[in-house]
């Protein structure tokens, strides 16, 4: 017996212990944690330990951790010989794709797929990514690059190779906490095709080169980019109620707002909000999150009661434009922190793998007689 549901909807496909999600109340859980309590008090890196190794690290094994993923944070000189011939238009998302992948170039061994080898070819590409956006960002605008830190963060370390100077804290945790929310989301569309691509024991870099390319689609990371052309569309927060009820009338999508998965408010889209009010308020964005805040209320009166709340697009967008980053800079923001999820699916598939092969209805016809090239 089998069952068809378009889009694979509904179907269980893989077992982890990685995330939960309670669409209907609006939770999301790692490792039974609440995204809440992660965003308040963990950082990226202690996140990405519990997802990869399923439970919090002690303060030893997360200086452990930490001091790996420093020692990856310097960009192979091949990719930075490459960054420099790369088209100053080219998408950040496609030269992150690309770039994943060239470098198991510079991997002595890169077909390794036990479980241990792909957490060392995790932790290099998971190092490596912000220094490959920071990179080709900077060389587009015709900047030198900047070498990384070591001694800062991942998430300080990005800002500082993106703009030449240290962050502020607040800037520095906002975008930690960013990293933090988008880490893993259950088996999302590009969670699904890392695992896919590794069921097959293939490779880390070719699983998460599949998992950026299923990102980049707008009915997927791409979203957060669709907020932001948005709130940039309405000239103030007095033309935020016609903008939306116009929207509304023609039965156009707001963007930022509904989930496949969530009947109630996102829970990450909770502690963005927070963030987003504040970095507004210290960078002089306050019209643009009062924009944000004005459409929120609208929504809530209007479809509200279908369920459709913002999600975690709507919020980041602001927060990410208040940091200062380029609009095509936000998803591959969302692709370096879910980096940390894809990886702790592609170990947990390689720890129990099954290859995966659905099968497809056929809905042609049968017994067609070939036609000869002269007849047809």
């Amino acid at each position: 017996m089998t069952t068809f549901a378009k889009g694979l909807e509904g179907i269980i496909a893989a077992e982890t212990n990685m995330s939960w999600i309670d669409g209907t109340n609006g939770v999301l859980e790692y490792v039974g944690i609440n995204i809440d309590e992660l965003a308040r008090n963990s950082t990226f890196e202690e996140t990405v330990y519990l997802l990869w190794n399923k439970k919090l690290p002690t303060r030893a094994q997360l200086e452990e951790f930490t001091k790996e993923l420093r020692e990856h944070y310097k960009v192979a000189d091949g990719i930075k010989d490459r960054i420099k011939s790369i088209p100053s238009t080219a998408e950040p998302m496609h030269v992150l794709r690309s770039l994943i992948s060239e470098l198991a170039f510079y991997d002595d061994n890169p077909n390794a797929n036990d479980v241990e080898s792909a957490r060392h070819k995790a932790i290099n590409i998971l190092g490596q990514a912000p220094g490959i956006v920071a990179m080709y960002d900077r060389a587009r605008r015709g900047l030198d690059p900047i070498e990384p830190d070591t001694s800062l963060t991942f998430s300080e370390n990005f800002l500082y190779m993106l703009n030449g100077e240290k962050p502020t804290e607040t800037m520095a945790r906002a975008f930690d906490i960013c990293m933090i929310t988008h880490a893993d989301h259950g088996l999302n569309n590009s969670t699904f095709a890392a695992r896919v691509v590794i069921s097959t024991l293939s490779d880390v870099y070719s699983a998460l080169t599949a998992a950026v390319g299923s990102l980049r689609g707008p009915l997927h990371g791409g979203a957060n980019e669709g907020v932001m052309k948005m709130l940039n569309e309405i000239p103030s927060v007095d033309d935020v109620e016609d903008y939306v009820m116009n929207k509304l009338k023609n039965k156009d999508r707001i963007m930022g707002f509904g989930h496949r998965v969530y009947k109630a408010k996102d829970p990450r889209a909770k502690d963005l909000q927070k963030l987003a009010k504040q970095l507004a308020t210290d960078t002089g964005n306050e019209a643009l999150y009062e924009k944000s805040s004005k459409i929120e209320e609208i929504m809530e009166r209007e479809v509200g009661s279908k369920g459709i709340y913002p999600n975690v697009d709507f919020y980041s967008a602001t927060t990410y434009h208040c940091i200062g980053l380029k609009l095509d800079l936000f998803t591959p923001m969302f692709a370096m922190s879910r980096l940390g999820g894809w990886s702790g699916h592609v170990i947990e598939q390689l720890g129990d793998n099954r290859l995966f092969r659905p099968k497809a209805q056929f809905i042609g016809e049968h017994g067609v007689p070939y036609v000869a090239i002269d007849d047809r």
